[in-house]
């Protein structure tokens, strides 16, 4: 498999649905041997909890040139668990308390499984994430 945006959060960026810029973006640390991509996947409730390697972590510092995303580099502390072979970006929507996350409203946008550094076997350390620096930055419409 290659880094790919799934098929709906491309048609929420073309709709101004998704803005990378103000909207929360999360990025999750995923087991693939749980989880099976398919750009058909629209929410965040299709990446099963079994999956989730870590804890959603908010992205900063986010900018936009030419057409690709980009946003600070992201430390996930302490992690434990096996295997982690990809990353799954979305947006976070609350649900109606305004507090707690609505796993079934919160769009997929990118999964990254082609980067330095994975796969990767989590030892209890902390992992960081850095996103390229070229001219895809994390990825590019």
């Amino acid at each position: 498999m290659a880094n790919s945006l799934y098929d709906k959060g491309r048609q929420r960026f073309l709709e101004a649905q998704l803005n990378w810029l103000t909207d929360d973006i999360k990025v999750v640390m995923v087991d693939t041997g749980v989880y099976t991509f398919a750009s058909t996947h629209e929410f965040f409730a299709s990446i099963p909890v079994a999956a989730r390697i870590t804890a959603p972590t908010t992205l900063t510092n986010k900018t936009s040139t030419n057409g690709a995303a980009d946003a600070q580099d992201v430390t996930f502390s302490a992690v434990n668990g096996p295997s982690i072979e990809a990353l799954v970006i979305y947006r976070e929507v609350l649900g109606t308390d305004g507090l707690t996350p609505d796993e079934a409203a919160s769009p997929l946008i990118a999964y990254i499984d082609t980067a330095t550094g994975l796969p990767i076997t989590p030892n209890g350390g902390d992992i960081i994430v850095t996103w390229d620096n070229g001219i895809n930055k994390i990825f590019r419409l």
